[in-house]
């Protein structure tokens, strides 16, 4: 195994230490020695082609596999150029390469967010099928700057952090995104390239005055770099306050803080929208007054009582939205309303809602579901088999497993480190305890016995 170097920062030591920052903060994140790759976001501009030597200089010292991975959006004619000149970026520093592209319709308008989005769809799903655990973007400090402009101007763009999960829901689940360069600049970054005799691409939209995000480049150009805020080092865990009730019910304290009941509401809706706004502050600042009441956002249900707050899934907007069954490929693992995944052994099988199926389950099927309020059940899948006289709980071959509190554990940092992420699905039958116990998200069974087996 080589070791890590830090004396490459170009002639004379330019860029000022950029290499071994930029090693030390993948050292800090991510596995050394394992078999399964480390993926890594590569369009080919400055930024990319950076992370992509620094990535490639990492992983060579610490036994990985690199994998880059590049988007072909279909939207400018020297894209299949660009792209060839990522898959030569990525073979010449040792890494594997693969392409991807946008196909289909495109918007007519939204089309910038509608690139961002299938980008991030595309990556989390080639990457999730290589067995990768963490992708690695190249966002900079510039790039937050560019953000805080745009959001000041009306745009409702999220924040970036070092580490976060994949934006994109289910196509990203379990994957993290690392941007180890947030604290970096752009022109930095390609000061370290020219000292290393490196070629990137420079996208003329980049200076495209008709997006947003150029025009915000345009105004920061003559502001001192040395003013812009510095990225925090990392956010504190928000996920005090929580408790997971089986797989897919979450219980609440008044207090909870805003940005933890925003990350609950939409694990246990099983969206990949969070609340925005005013309809988020209310909804806290009637916890906190006290009030008892039922609400409905981002697709979960609120019910107030007392000093209990919870969760479930909303069933009556399962049912506006006219969700059809969704049937099982064998072998083939696929996500039931973004809170459940399922693999079948054999052919047959569908999921569906339990509301209004209910009645027509075993007696032991309806004991098993009876410690669930009735809004939770009314949201609960049942399997429904070519054939079968009735739905059930569980099937033979099928296998289930629950996203709503790894979810949580991920979206509430949880985590920081690739270490900690759950290394492989961890299937069971239907019918088995919930297995995603966590230090602060705590879980307990429907019955209410707590699961105390700590991290998994």
């Amino acid at each position: 195994m080589r070791r890590l170097t830090s004396d490459d920062d170009g002639e004379g030591g330019v860029a000022g230490g950029l290499a071994a920052r930029v090693l030390t903060r993948l050292e800090a994140r991510l596995s050394r020695d394992v078999e399964r790759p480390l993926a890594l976001a590569l369009s080919g501009g400055g930024d990319s082609i950076a992370l992509l030597r620094l990535a490639a200089e990492w992983a060579g010292a610490r036994g990985r596999r690199l994998l880059a991975l590049s988007v072909d959006h279909g939207l400018n004619p020297d894209s299949g150029r660009w792209n060839a000149f990522a898959e030569q970026a990525a073979r010449a520093v040792g890494a594997d390469w693969r392409g991807l592209r946008w196909e289909g319709d495109k918007p007519a308008t939204g089309l910038t967010a509608a690139a961002r989005t299938a980008r991030h769809r595309l990556i989390a799903e080639a990457a999730r099928a290589a067995g990768a655990r963490v992708v690695l973007f190249a966002h900079t400090a510039d790039d937050i700057a560019e953000a805080d402009l745009m959001r000041r101007e009306g745009a409702t763009l999220g924040r970036v952090r070092e580490w976060s999960p994949s934006p994109v829901w289910p196509e990203g689940r379990g994957l993290m995104l690392l941007r180890p360069l947030l604290d970096e600049g752009r022109e930095p970054l390609r000061d370290w390239l020219r000292g290393q005799g490196a070629d990137w691409i420079e996208d003329p939209a980049n200076a495209d005055l008709r997006y947003g995000r150029s025009r915000a480049r345009q105004v920061l150009a003559g502001e001192d770099a040395e003013r812009r805020p510095v990225l925090a080092a990392g956010a504190a865990s928000g996920a005090e306050g929580l408790t997971t009730v089986g797989e897919a019910v979450v219980e609440a304290s008044r207090d909870v803080a805003a940005r933890t009941l925003a990350a609950a509401l939409v694990c246990v809706g099983g969206g990949a929208t969070p609340p925005r706004g005013e309809r988020l502050a209310a909804l806290v600042r009637r916890l906190r007054a006290g009030e008892d009441f039922t609400a409905t956002l981002c697709g979960a249900r609120i019910t107030a009582a007392g000093e209990t707050v919870t969760l479930v899934r909303e069933a009556g907007e399962m049912a506006r939205k006219g969700a059809g069954p969704l049937r099982l490929t064998p072998g083939v693992e696929v996500v039931w309303d973004g809170r459940f995944a399922f693999v079948a052994a054999d052919a047959g099988w569908s999921v569906v809602a339990g509301r209004g199926r209910l009645s027509q389950l075993s007696d032991a099927d309806r004991a098993a579901l009876a410690p669930l309020s009735p809004q939770a059940r009314a949201a609960w899948p049942v399997l429904v088999k070519d054939g079968a006289p009735g739905p059930a709980l569980a099937g033979a071959g099928v296998e289930r497993r629950g996203l709503v509190a790894e979810r949580l554990r991920l979206t509430l940092d949880e985590t920081t480190h690739e270490d900690d992420l759950i290394s492989a699905p961890r299937w069971r039958n239907a019918m088995e305890p919930p297995i995603f116990p966590d230090r602060h998200i705590q879980t307990v069974d429907p019955s209410g016995a707590a699961d105390d087996r700590g991290p998994q």
